[in-house]
């Protein structure tokens, strides 16, 4: 019985270095391919100040492609991480372009996959983003698959914690260039 009753206090209790966090500010949520979730992508991205940081498994969309580099064309520091098997294999792939208008890419290489699909927006403001889901950045996501996308605001302790992660995933990851030698 006591086994039993310590299995079941372990299987209620948060996973080993899982973080509890508040639940404050404001959540979106959206489903494609009824949502217009790149469209909710694009005006976030339109919207940042200070500063985007993307962590993506796949960006094949050209219009997020277009917004990242315009926020970077208007002072916005944008970062990029992606993984760097994709980056290879895909012909669609945007990174590339991402890199060409001075964007700083880097490729992780450490996983198997590095499947985070990721913004951070404008952390170091008064209004943080945390955009989150299975949602790739490509046209697939948003009008052929099955996806979702949230969409956290004004909740500094959830984007410490995604900016911290981010943050390790960087320190591991290869400058673009350097990434794709062989």
């Amino acid at each position: 019985m006591k086994f039993l009753i310590l299995l079941w206090l372990a299987l209620l209790a948060p996973a080993a270095g899982a973080v509890e966090l508040p639940a404050t500010g404001r959540v979106e949520v959206l489903f494609t391919p009824w949502d217009d979730a790149e469209g909710a992508l694009l005006r976030e991205i339109d919207g940042a100040q200070h500063s985007i940081r993307v962590q993506a498994f796949l960006i094949t969309s050209r219009n997020i492609t277009r917004a990242l580099i315009a926020a970077h064309g208007r002072g916005v520091a944008v970062r990029v991480l992606a993984d760097r098997e994709m980056v290879m294999k895909g012909d669609n792939s945007r990174v590339p372009d991402l890199h060409s208008s001075g964007i700083d890419v880097r490729l992780e290489t450490r996983y198997g996959s590095a499947h985070n699909k990721i913004l951070l927006i404008d952390v170091e403001g008064n209004h943080p983003v945390v955009i989150t889901g299975s949602y790739n950045f490509t046209f697939s996501a948003q009008a052929r698959n099955a996806e979702n996308v949230l969409i956290l605001r004004d909740n500094a302790a959830l984007v410490r914690a995604y900016l911290a992660n981010w943050q390790r995933h960087r320190d591991d990851a290869t400058p673009f260039a350097e990434a794709l030698r062989p």
